[in-house]
């Protein structure tokens, strides 16, 4: 293969892939809304509808707040095992 032919290829699989795959990830998902609790929802009073908004603030807010605390947890470990630092305290002579 020729240098040129591999570059296509790298960046038709880095650009072109990816994209292709966001847009038909976002046909399906959009795919999923139910007619039928669309309008049992819009036909109901305003009460019910308050409750399906409050419904949808605790399902999102916790899992949001556990993953940006795994975030901030990763973020503040992420150099304690650092293979240069165990490098450095060990003796001349031997040892692990």
């Amino acid at each position: 293969m020729t240098l040129s032919l591999m570059r296509s290829l790298t960046f038709f699989a880095r650009r072109i892939v990816p994209l292709v795959t966001m847009v038909a990830c976002n046909l399906t998902a959009h795919a999923q809304s139910c007619a039928l609790c669309y309008t049992q929802a819009a036909s109901s009073g305003s009460r019910i509808i308050q409750g399906l908004r409050s419904g949808i603030l605790v399902l999102v807010i916790p899992p949001m707040f556990m993953s940006i605390g795994i975030t901030v947890l990763a973020y503040k470990k992420r150099n304690q095992f650092k293979r240069s630092d165990v490098l450095h305290s060990e003796p001349e002579n031997g040892g692990w």
